[in-house]
């Protein structure tokens, strides 16, 4: 089992904005976000749902981000 908690989209675009990422733009309850460095992803938000260990670990590839940085971010 993962020692990541379950999150919220808005909580993690949150987390993703301290690590300088921009929501670029939205479409239906995807957020699109960017770094100044290109990197991207695609963040689901819908209400009262939390994200997956998949989803998470495919968003913070995307990102380029290691999980013992994500977490120390929480």
């Amino acid at each position: 089992m993962s020692n990541f908690p379950t999150l919220s989209g808005k909580k993690i675009i949150k987390i993703l904005e301290k690590f300088d990422f921009e929501i670029i733009r939205t479409k239906g309850s995807h957020h699109f976000l960017r770094h100044s460095d290109g990197r991207a992803t695609t963040v689901p938000v819908h209400s009262n749902e939390s994200i997956g260990i998949g989803l998470l670990l495919q968003i913070l590839k995307d990102c380029d981000i290691e999980k013992k940085d994500f977490l120390k971010m929480m």
